[in-house]
């Protein structure tokens, strides 16, 4: 590369449409169980961590910090012994349910052909 090259590579890839973005928010293998459990409401670490099995606890934290990073998730401590962490959607979490269903949808239709 030389100096002269107008736009230099950068060393993250650029995300050039809106269904990327939002992939890259809710894909992976769990982020969309996690998503789903918390929109029947509030639940607390071990109840996700019983309701997804096959999660290590782990993994589910990392999901779960990525997912509050991201604005959808809101991770809220209790000051007491033992601690007490409880997790919901934030507004913008509440925002994914129809795209959630219609994938769902999607889903259930691919599944039934034939």
């Amino acid at each position: 590369m030389s100096r002269s090259d107008p736009d230099p590579p950068t060393s993250k890839k650029a995300i050039s449409c809106p269904v990327e973005t939002t992939l890259g928010i809710i894909g992976g293998r769990w982020k969309v169980l996690v998503l789903h459990e918390l929109l029947g409401g509030v639940r607390r670490f071990n109840e996700l961590d019983r309701s997804l099995p096959g999660i290590s606890n782990r993994t589910l934290s990392r999901q779960l910090r990525e997912l509050e990073a991201d604005g959808v998730v809101h991770r809220k401590v209790y000051r007491e012994v033992p601690p007490k962490v409880e997790y919901r959607l934030t507004e913008l979490g509440e925002s994914l349910e129809p795209i959630l269903l219609a994938m769902h949808d999607w889903g259930s239709s691919y599944d039934a052909r034939e």
